[in-house]
């Protein structure tokens, strides 16, 4: 485990402690249940996310996949997604209209990607961690809803620490590394 993954957790476990304390001293176990239920449901949510992307950014690199396009910067990409204003003109010969259709029929053919091609990219969406994080949230939900337990506030409150407490994490690390 790096030293990050280990900060995440230890932070984590450290306030879901100080959730469930407040949640003890100053309300009743209705809140407890949902304080406790959403954000464990969030923190699996967001660590299967980071796991399987992840994954999916290793194997990208192990098989020398490269997904970006440096022949253009990003304003660029902004400004004239369809390279109307390049500043390589077209010289010479003008070209019939049958012909450029064909033209660019052929390089949408060329574009298009294999099922196969497809199956690799959406592995991180679909993955068993993603999917089982998720029914996880969605069964503490209607959980809580069956049961008459379910208390909006707290419960949207406790989905929204952990993705905080991640990014906040993620960012200060991202600095020291910056940093150093």
């Amino acid at each position: 485990m790096t030293s990050i993954n280990l900060r995440i957790l230890k932070t984590l476990v450290s306030i879901d402690i100080l959730l469930i304390l407040v949640s003890v001293i100053f309300f009743d176990i209705k809140i407890v249940w949902n304080t406790q239920i959403g954000f464990i449901s969030a923190t699996l949510v967001m660590i299967a996310s980071m796991i399987s992307y992840r994954r999916m950014v290793n194997a990208r690199v192990e098989h020398n996949v490269i997904t970006m396009d440096d022949s253009k910067d990003v304003i660029d990409k902004l400004e004239d997604p369809y390279d109307l204003y390049s500043e390589e003109l077209a010289e010479g010969e003008e070209k019939n209209f049958r012909e450029t259709v064909k033209e660019e029929k052929q390089k949408l053919k060329e574009n298009r990607r294999s099922l196969f091609q497809i199956l690799k990219d959406t592995k991180a969406a679909l993955s068993v961690y993603r999917i089982g994080a998720y029914a996880v949230l969605v069964l503490g939900f209607l959980y809580l809803n069956r049961h008459g337990l379910l208390h909006i506030p707290s419960y949207i409150l406790a989905l929204s620490i952990p993705p905080v407490i991640i990014v906040t994490l993620l960012i200060r690390d991202k600095e020291n590394q910056i940093q150093h």
